[in-house]
C-alpha cells in the first residue's frame, strides 16, 4: 500500500511546478469558502472589469489609444450603472413592494382553487386531502410572513452595505481597468519562473473565461429583455420583476428555467385564471426558453469546452454551496478549469501540451 501511495505521488506530484499550482488551487478554494463574502465587491469587480475589457481591446483596434479607450469605456460602465440604480432598481423594488401587498389576495384566491377540487372532483380529492393541503398551504404562508418580517428588521445594515458597494464598485472597475497590466505582472511575479504548466492551463481557459462570462452576461440581457417585452405586449403583472428572474435563471443551467417557470405561470394564473391569455403567454415564455437552449447558447457558447450535463448540475451544486451566487454563475468554467488543469496536469514528470 505504503509502495502505491508513494508510486502515485512521484507520478503526479514529481514535477515542482504541479505541487506549487496544487497548492494555489486549494488556496484560492479556502479564500472562496471563508472570505468570499467579504471580497464580494472585489470579485465582483473582476468579474466587470473583464466584461468590459473586450470593449476597451476593441477600442483600441480602431486605432483609439489605450487611455482614451478605458476612459470611454468606464464612462459607458458609468451610465449603464446610473441608468440601472435611477431606473431598473426602483421599477423592481416598487413591483417587489406591490407582490408582497397582494399575497393575502393570492393566498385567498389558492384556498378556492383548493376547496373548488373536492366539489368538482368528489371522487379522486376528499376532504381530507383539501383539509391537508390547506394546512400545509396556511402554515408556508405563516414561514413565509416571519421571513418578511426579519428581512425587514435586517434591511438597514443591508442598505448600507449595498451603498458601500455602490461606491466601491466604480472604484475598483476602474483600477482594474486602469492597472490591469501592473496588477497581472505583479501577481505573476509571485508564481515560479519556469511555469510551463501554468502557461499550457492559462492559454485555454483566458479563452474561455472570455467567451463564458461575456456570453452568459449578453445572454441574460437578451433572455431578459425579450421575456419582458413579451410579458409587456400581454399585460402580465410584475413584469419587470418576472424578467428579471428569467434573466438570471439562464445562469443555473437546466435547473433555473424550470424553477422560475413556477412564479411566471402562478402570477399568471392569479390574473387571469385557465384563460387564453394564460395558455398564450405560456406558449410564447416556452419560445423564448425553446430558442435561448436551442439557439441561443449554441451561438453564444461555441468556444466552451462541453461537459457533461450530470457534471454541470454536479458542479453548480458544489461551487453555489461554497460560493452562493457566485459560485453559480462560476460554475461551468471552474469546472471546465478542473478538466483543463486534469488533462494537462504533468504525468510522470512530463507536461501534457
Amino acid at each position: 500500500m505504503l509502495r502505491f501511495v508513494t508510486s502515485w505521488f512521484h507520478k503526479y506530484f514529481s514535477d515542482e511546478e504541479a505541487v506549487v499550482l496544487f497548492f494555489i488551487l486549494i488556496a484560492g478554494l479556502l479564500v472562496i469558502m471563508f472570505f468570499g463574502q467579504m471580497l464580494a465587491p472585489v470579485l465582483a469587480s473582476i468579474v466587470i472589469a473583464y466584461i468590459l475589457q473586450g470593449l476597451v481591446y476593441k477600442l483600441m483596434r480602431l486605432k483609439v489609444p489605450e487611455s482614451v479607450a478605458i476612459g470611454l469605456t468606464f464612462v459607458f460602465f458609468m451610465g449603464l450603472l446610473v441608468v440601472s440604480i435611477l431606473g431598473l432598481f426602483p421599477l423592481i423594488w416598487g413591483q417587489v413592494s406591490a407582490l408582497v401587498k397582494e399575497f393575502p389576495r393570492m393566498f385567498e384566491g389558492l384556498q378556492a382553487s383548493v376547496l373548488s377540487l373536492h366539489d368538482r372532483y368528489p371522487q379522486i380529492v376528499s376532504e381530507t386531502i383539501v383539509n391537508q393541503l390547506l394546512d400545509q398551504i396556511s402554515a408556508e404562508v405563516g414561514k413565509y410572513g416571519q421571513t418578511v418580517l426579519s428581512f425587514s428588521l435586517k434591511s438597514i445594515p443591508n442598505v448600507i452595505a449595498v451603498l458601500i458597494y455602490a461606491v466601491l464598485l466604480p472604484i475598483l472597475v476602474f483600477f482594474f481597468l486602469k492597472d490591469r497590466k501592473l496588477i497581472v505582472s505583479g501577481l505573476t511575479a509571485l508564481l515560479p519562473s519556469d511555469r510551463k504548466l501554468m502557461k499550457v492551463i492559462w492559454v485555454e481557459m483566458n479563452a474561455q473565461f472570455a467567451n463564458y462570462i461575456r456570453g452568459k452576461s449578453l445572454e441574460i440581457l437578451i433572455v431578459g429583455g425579450a421575456t419582458y417585452i413579451a410579458f409587456v405586449i400581454f399585460g402580465l403583472n410584475y413584469a419587470a420583476l418576472l424578467a428579471l428572474l428569467v434573466g438570471l435563471s439562464v445562469v443555473i443551467p437546466y435547473i433555473g428555467a424550470a424553477v422560475v417557470t413556477i412564479p411566471v405561470a402562478m402570477i399568471a394564473y392569479f390574473q387571469w385564471g385557465w384563460e387564453s391569455e394564460f395558455v398564450y403567454l405560456m406558449l410564447v415564455y416556452g419560445v423564448i426558453q425553446a430558442l435561448d437552449g436551442n439557439v441561443l447558447v449554441p451561438l453564444l457558447f461555441s468556444e466552451v469546452v462541453d461537459l457533461h450535463p450530470v457534471l454541470i448540475i454536479v458542479a453548480v451544486l458544489f461551487f453555489g454551496g461554497v460560493w452562493g451566487f457566485w459560485g453559480v454563475f462560476f460554475a461551468i468554467p471552474l469546472a471546465t478549469l478542473l478538466k483543463a488543469v486534469l488533462m494537462a496536469w504533468p504525468r510522470g514528470g512530463a507536461v501534457a501540451t
